[in-house]
């Protein structure tokens, strides 16, 4: 069960190189951003990790500080040190947190699906009745997730994550080393998607998945009302 006022963890990406193109990556900022405000709007205590764990590389086209959520957490020197300092992921103990969620940004794709620590810390949260949160390239944490008994995480569910259109769009589909809504589809889940670019995020058993940056938001609203039901 989850223990009463349980902290959120928020997962970002130690990958910063966009492939073969050799071009700088990492996470998107605006969705931490906004993901973080969403959990810290209701109350909770929120840790980042990642898999290397300490400074973790921020995707530079995400830097836009004309947004206010995302200039407060960037220029908040307790947000920008938990980005600066993050836990490694081997080092976090899923008892304490009652929600675990994955901000996207290209680096997700390298480093999140084979990633045996994200998938020990999802079924471990999950199977205490936690919940399970990821944004735009985030679901890539979700690839290979698994129950206990052997199934994906995802078969059977809701799932939205950045679309094949979405990566076509901004010209990354011949690099990433895969579509992640193929990928995702291939893992048997129901996917749901909306038109570029717009807000989507779907629910299933205790799993939130969003479409793109515009869904981060929504996405750390669902979970903290999950949370407090």
């Amino acid at each position: 069960m989850i223990p009463k006022n349980a902290k959120a963890l928020i997962v970002v990406t130690s990958h910063g190189s966009l492939g073969p193109t050799g071009k700088p990556t990492g996470y998107y900022l605006s969705e931490v951003a906004h993901m973080y405000r969403a959990l810290a709007e209701e109350d909770f205590e929120i840790d980042v990790a990642s898999p290397k764990g300490g400074k973790a590389p921020v995707d530079p086209s995400s830097l836009k500080l004309d947004d206010p959520v995302v200039r407060e957490f960037w220029e908040n020197p307790v947000t920008k040190a938990k980005m600066d300092r993050t836990h490694w992921l081997s080092d976090v103990d899923p008892g304490a947190y009652g929600a675990i969620l994955f901000a996207g940004g290209h680096g997700t794709m390298w480093d999140f699906p084979e990633n045996k620590e994200i998938q020990r810390l999802i079924q471990s949260v999950y199977q205490r009745d936690g919940i399970v949160g990821a944004v735009c390239h985030g679901p890539a944490a979700l690839i290979n997730a698994m129950l206990p008994d052997g199934s994906y995480l995802v078969a059977g569910k809701q799932i939205a994550s950045f679309t094949n259109e979405e990566e076509v769009a901004v010209h990354a589909n011949k690099i990433v080393p895969f579509a992640l809504e193929t990928k995702l589809k291939e893992r048997g889940c129901n996917f749901v998607k909306a038109k570029d670019w717009a807000e989507n995020v779907v629910t299933t058993d205790r799993v939130v998945t969003g479409q793109n940056p515009a869904s981060a938001y929504a996405v750390g609203k669902q979970v903290a009302s999950l949370l407090h039901a």
